[in-house]
């Protein structure tokens, strides 16, 4: 057997987000989301679950602190929620929303686990909702506006930043798709928002450089990898048009300053249009200091000529699936990380989420999750070989710390460490917890 070794130095970490574990959502001055009013609209999320208590991590921060630092992670990626700090999406700020953070920060700096922080992780303000939402340039103000005040609280503080999480969930996902909130089914509207996220993005990254705080920043695009199933012109294009669509899309305009042109070409084409204007690009192009990299899956596709807008299908060719049905395609990292590094260089590449849903075996006192740390271990090593290539990896989140709130899917799909009870909310470390407590203590990998 051999043994693969990581960097001394290399970042191990866990993950969550603040809709999926903190509850108290009408607490201490918090305004309501866009997700507090699509959880309770009936019919759109799993038996209508919502996340008014979650995890109950507002309540319960010292329990979940204890799991981190018994886990032995170097850093904790959290998400701060915007209508803790300005109910309304803008205006005056809440006091007792930072102070929560205040609290959180310091009990983790205090054992010694680094705080990175996400601006937003999707819960925009729902009073914004109202005023048009991410559709409306006046929400690029507001995200500038809400970044201020948590630079101005907490930026002395916390040393690495995201802006945006997944803003192909945000725009696509959620206007296009209409699986997560707002729940819309727009793709002109998809399109106008996938740009005026990255617009939000691009200012908020100026602003924090005109602060000069000490830290770095970067954003959160979730990524995938998908083979065309044949050699044939009409599949590799057809795998090129979902790679520009989900991939390119959003690293494309952050680090070359314009949107892939043949994608442009294929929306026009379409009738569609990028609401772009003077001054746009030069904006979302502020210089980064790394990538935050989300992968789960992806697959085989081949073209389709009635499928949906990109004419692309997936092929299903055998692989094992998780529990929320996602292929496990861990060759697949490998291959997104290799063409990140090829196509946009050697900026630092933090994988802020990577991890699967298992359900396991749960008896009350255990819960045997073997299917879970097979999938993290196969991950690891296309990690690793990534790292042998040259790829500039600095840690590595796994998702999450504990069974959440999963947006639409409610609590029926379990991806934490840690077992949720949520009845009782009893926290219960799993067989992945305590073989990712192993890993991190001895930075290496029986392959």
């Amino acid at each position: 057997m051999d043994r693969i070794q990581f960097p001394k130095n290399f970042v191990w970490g866990t993950a969550t987000a603040a809709y999926q574990i903190e509850g108290a959502y009408d607490e201490d001055g918090r305004g309501m989301s866009i997700w507090d009013t699509f959880a309770h609209t009936p019919g759109k999320t799993y038996n209508g679950h919502t996340g008014d208590v979650a995890c109950d991590s507002y309540h319960r921060l010292d329990e979940d602190i204890a799991l981190l630092k018994e886990l032995g992670v170097r850093a904790y990626r959290f998400s701060i929620a915007w209508p803790r700090i300005l109910p309304e999406g803008r205006g005056d700020v809440n006091e007792k929303g930072l102070e929560y953070y205040h609290k959180l920060v310091n009990r983790l700096l205090v054992n010694d686990i680094e705080p990175y922080c996400t601006l937003y992780h999707w819960d925009l303000p729902q009073k914004l909702q109202e005023l048009g939402g991410w559709n409306s340039r006046e929400t690029v103000d507001a995200f500038v506006e809400y970044a201020e005040a948590v630079f101005g609280s907490l930026g002395n503080k916390i040393g690495k930043w995201f802006t945006i999480n997944e803003p192909w969930c945000v725009s696509f996902l959620s206007h296009y798709l209409g699986e997560h909130a707002p729940g819309l089914r727009d793709f002109q509207l998809a399109l106008n928002v996938s740009h005026h996220v990255l617009l939000a993005h691009g200012r908020v990254v100026k602003r924090f450089r005109e602060r000069g705080l000490a830290g770095e920043i970067g954003i959160v695009p979730n990524v995938e990898w998908f083979e065309p199933y044949s050699a044939k012109e009409q599949d590799v294009e057809a795998c090129a048009r979902r790679n520009g669509h989900f991939n390119q899309w959003f690293l494309d305009p952050v680090l070359k300053g314009r949107y892939p042109g043949y994608m442009l070409q294929w929306y026009e084409k379409l009738g569609y249009t990028v609401p772009i204007q003077q001054g746009d690009m030069d904006e979302i192009s502020q210089p980064i200091d790394f990538l935050g990299i989300n992968y789960y899956s992806g697959g085989v596709g081949k073209h389709a000529e009635q499928a949906n807008l990109l004419k692309f299908e997936p092929v299903d060719t055998g692989f094992s699936k998780t529990d929320i049905y996602w292929n496990i395609f861990p060759e697949g990292f490998y291959r997104v990380l290799s063409w990140i590094d090829r196509e946009y260089g050697k900026i630092p590449i933090y994988i802020t989420e990577n991890g699967a849903c298992f359900y396991g075996e749960f008896d009350g006192e255990r819960n045997r999750d073997a299917q879970r740390i097979d999938y993290l271990k196969k991950h690891m090593i296309q990690l690793h070989r990534s790292i042998e290539s040259g790829v500039n990896i600095r840690g590595y989140f796994v998702w999450s710390l504990m069974d959440n709130f999963e947006w639409a899917y409610g609590y029926s799909k379990p991806f934490g460490l840690v077992h949720v009870d949520f009845d009782t909310l009893n926290r219960t470390k799993k067989d992945s917890y305590y073989w990712y407590k192993k890993f991190i203590r001895q930075g290496w990998l029986q392959v």
